[in-house]
């Protein structure tokens, strides 16, 4: 890496948002291929009150930050505030020629992102923006009709799949940083405040290593060892049968077009294994979410579908705050959330199962939930925490219908034979036998006492019956049925 005043180049803002990465990024590839660059992060303070980051994701926000600036040698400009005047002195000061950016879907970011374009549209400074998240944009995919698909499966099977292929990954960039950007970014960060003065964040540390260069091993790591058995082992939260690639994909430390390729060319472009054909259409879902906040763009606070409006939610906070604690009593409940507070991510099979809970069992509105995710959940992303806490709910895009209602016993029954899942998470059930790890409170006093387990005092009683709250939950349902 090396300054220059490239004479007769261009000079270029690159603005990183989601996308903090080097390989496969297209703003900084073009930036890059035209002159010197101008690499900056903003943390923008403008943003309305639902898209301000969560906990989990401003301590990974610092890590991706302090990765990106390695890449640049710590010339990566980090400042807080608002863009467009950020951005307006920056091209100023650097007489900078161009500002390039990857596009962003959510709502305020393409009206945020729309304001910029406009600012500069008379200055002289030249302003593009690229896809660089998604393998298949928005604007894209729509039915003979024009309209947007609201089901998943012709969204794409018949939509996505039937367009241009997503563009090949592109090659890592020669970068030349232009003169006069200072190396401060490590100082920087810091000033962002980002980490949290208590250090509950330390044991989700030890979980993650929160580079571009974890992410593609963790890639390689599932497309050698776990993709094969992908459709049943993603379901068995004791075993790593997953990428875990999800918070890296929301930050863009991966692209999806990385991902897509990395798995179509270890297996020469087939998708005839059952475990391949079954993650690209995670992918899918995905880009499915984000289609979604697109073309409906107040799924994040509102029913997809009107009738839940007149839903009769409950409104109890001691039932939400066990919740929260994982102290509902529900073993594979309690484990799950506590996985989420310990690590900043949830297994995806217990997210349905927790979520059920919430939503059904306990009959407490699916925004308590998709708040409660998004402040602890690593990959809290605004397209796919809403879209799935909808789906849960009954009340999105081909949703799961409300009458659904996960029995959690038999889930964990299920998915967590052996129990390890709970005992990893519930300690204080280790010493149970698994025919009563998932339903502690059916096991005798002896049995209870060989386990050292007293129910109220060492773990909690259920906080609910599981039976009779899911005859209410229906009776809720069926109050609404015909709206």
């Amino acid at each position: 890496m090396s300054s220059s005043n490239s004479v007769n180049k261009a000079k270029s803002i690159v603005w990183f948002r989601q996308d903090l990465r080097i390989n496969d990024n297209p703003a900084l590839k073009l930036a890059c291929d035209q002159g010197s660059i101008i690499p900056l992060y903003i943390f923008d303070d403008t943003l309305p009150k639902q898209a301000e980051m969560g906990g989990a994701t401003r301590c990974w926000l610092h890590h991706a930050l302090s990765d990106l600036a390695e890449s640049f040698d710590q010339q990566l400009i980090i400042k807080s505030g608002d863009p467009k005047e950020i951005l307006s002195a920056l091209a100023d000061e650097h007489n900078a020629s161009h500002i390039l950016w990857n596009r962003m879907y959510e709502p305020w970011a393409r009206q945020r992102d729309a304001d910029i374009k406009a600012y500069f549209k008379d200055s002289g400074t030249a302003v593009k923006s690229l896809n660089g998240s998604l393998l298949w944009e928005p604007m894209q995919v729509l039915k003979k009709d024009e309209t947007p698909y609201k089901v998943f499966t012709p969204y794409y099977r018949n939509g996505c799949l039937n367009q241009v292929e997503p563009r090949y990954p592109l090659d890592r960039p020669e970068i030349l940083i232009a003169e006069g950007v200072e190396a401060n970014a490590a100082e920087d960060i810091e000033a962002l405040s980002l980490i949290p003065n208590v250090r509950w964040d330390e044991q989700m540390l030890k979980q993650w290593t929160i580079t571009e260069r974890a992410a593609g091993s963790k890639l390689q790591w599932f497309i050698k060892n776990a993709i094969v058995e992908y459709s049943d082992d993603r379901n068995l939260p004791a075993v790593r049968g997953t990428s875990q690639l999800s918070p890296y994909l929301h930050f863009g430390q991966i692209s999806p077009n990385q991902a897509w390729y990395a798995i179509k060319d270890a297996f020469k472009g087939s998708v005839s294994k059952k475990g391949v054909d079954t993650y690209l259409s995670e992918l899918g879902w995905r880009e499915f979410s984000y289609y979604l906040l697109y073309h409906f763009d107040d799924i994040q606070t509102k029913n997809f579908n009107k009738k839940f409006d007149k839903f009769p939610w409950r409104k109890d906070k001691t039932d939400l705050k066990a919740w929260q604690r994982g102290v509902t009593g529900v073993p594979i409940i309690d484990a799950g959330m506590r996985e989420l507070y310990q690590t900043g991510y949830m297994h995806n099979r217990v997210r349905m199962v927790v979520g059920s809970f919430l939503v059904k069992n306990l009959l407490l509105d699916w925004r308590e939930g998709e708040r409660w995710f998004w402040d602890c959940l690593v990959d809290a992303d605004s397209a796919s925490n809403s879209a799935g806490w909808q789906w849960v709910a009954g009340s999105g895009a081909d949703a799961s219908p409300y009458f659904r209602v996960f029995n959690p016993i038999l889930q964990g029954e299920k998915f967590d034979k052996e129990g390890e899942y709970v005992k990893k998470y519930c300690p204080e059930l280790k010493d149970l036998p698994k025919k009563y790890i998932h339903k502690p409170w059916e096991a005798s006093h002896d049995i209870l006492s060989a386990a050292n387990v007293i129910l109220g005092q060492d773990y909690p009683k259920p906080i609910v019956d599981l039976k009779e709250t899911r005859v209410r939950a229906l009776d809720a349902f069926n109050q609404i049925k015909g709206g």
